[in-house]
């Protein structure tokens, strides 16, 4: 015979459920403000350099780009289905190549980090949110 579960009973498992969603919720914050816009800076920058590394990983493919200056970058290209649109795939380019970026840097200027809208690379546009490119 199955017990009836009692008012206090109940409260308990739903408290213990919507603590559950909670922590997932807040865990997830990190991520889920990186990969908005939020994070990154209203003007466009433009970024010369050459690859040190490709990723092509999920949650988005990025590139480690050294910049004339000497500073590593990491810049986030889209999701793997807009990165594929725009025409860039993991054999598109490879360590060693000339690359410019225009996009968006981190706000937090310690942060060697930019969203592409777009990379060049041998003369070749890839758009990877051609929406949000700025025209100068």
């Amino acid at each position: 015979m199955t017990p009836i579960p009692t008012p206090r009973t109940i409260a308990r498992r739903h408290l213990i459920q919507w603590a559950a969603v909670a922590l997932t919720a807040c865990a997830a914050l990190p991520a889920f403000a990186h990969h908005g816009w939020s994070w990154a800076e209203g003007e466009q920058t433009e970024l010369s350099g050459t690859i040190q590394s490709i990723s092509m990983a999920p949650p988005h493919p990025t590139l480690k780009v050294k910049a004339t200056d000497g500073a590593v970058w990491q810049i986030d290209l889209g999701n793997p289905n807009q990165t594929e649109r725009s025409g860039f795939t993991g054999q598109s380019a490879k360590a060693g190549d000339t690359i410019k970026v225009l996009g968006n840097r981190s706000q937090n200027p310690k942060d060697m980090v930019m969203k592409a809208v777009r990379i060049t690379l041998d003369g070749r546009n890839f758009d990877m949110y051609p929406e949000r490119i700025q025209s100068k």
